[in-house]
């Protein structure tokens, strides 16, 4: 059994047990998040449209953090301009518990 989810504007094929990092949810670690189906599968059954918002998809949330630094550098040459920049990610790791068709 399978879903796609939509969270912080992406989508995610996510299974029961499986632990992942999404966009920052405004939720408490060890709290219980209800996810936007959009598909949801169990072997020849497939659920789609309006019928995917019946299903339910509930996770918990594992932990918050900020991901790898990524380093950026502009410059304009021969013109002595140069700035650098830096941008770290903030995640909210995610662990399914269920799916309900």
């Amino acid at each position: 059994m399978y879903a796609i989810v939509k969270t912080g504007g992406k989508q995610y094929k996510v299974t029961e047990g499986l632990i992942f990092e999404t966009e920052l949810l405004n939720a408490e670690v060890n709290s219980t998040v209800e996810l936007e189906v959009v598909l949801a599968a169990d072997g020849d059954k497939m659920v789609v449209g309006k019928d995917a918002g019946k299903a339910k998809v509930t996770a918990t949330v594992v932990e918050h953090g900020r991901g790898k630094k990524i380093n950026i550098f502009t410059y304009k040459a021969k013109k002595n301009i140069r700035k650098r920049q830096g941008h770290r990610q903030p995640y909210t790791k995610l662990k399914i518990v269920s799916i309900a068709l």
